[in-house]
């Protein structure tokens, strides 16, 4: 997140009315709903994930045990489990 002042980017007449609210004190503006991205999906990363967990899902329908997938991807039983048991 950067910082930008308000007086660069906002007429005087906004400023003058968020004023009358804080002064002198950071605040967050966020952006509209509509505008929200789900995590990885600029960077790419969740597609990976897709498609190392639909990996996982195969190989397990395929006979892989539990174990040999957990060693093979370096994950946590558990997390293995969650994988292939998640709809």
């Amino acid at each position: 997140m950067k910082y930008v002042n308000a007086t660069a980017i906002l007429p005087e007449s906004l400023i003058v009315e968020i004023q009358k609210y804080v002064q002198g004190d950071t605040i967050y503006i966020p952006k509209p709903e509509k505008d929200y991205q789900k995590w990885g999906t600029r960077s790419g990363g969740r597609r990976l994930i897709d498609e190392r967990n639909n990996s996982i899902k195969s190989k397990f329908r395929n006979g892989v045990s539990i174990t040999e997938l957990a060693d093979e991807y370096f994950l946590a039983v558990e997390t293995i489990k969650k994988i292939v048991y998640s709809k």
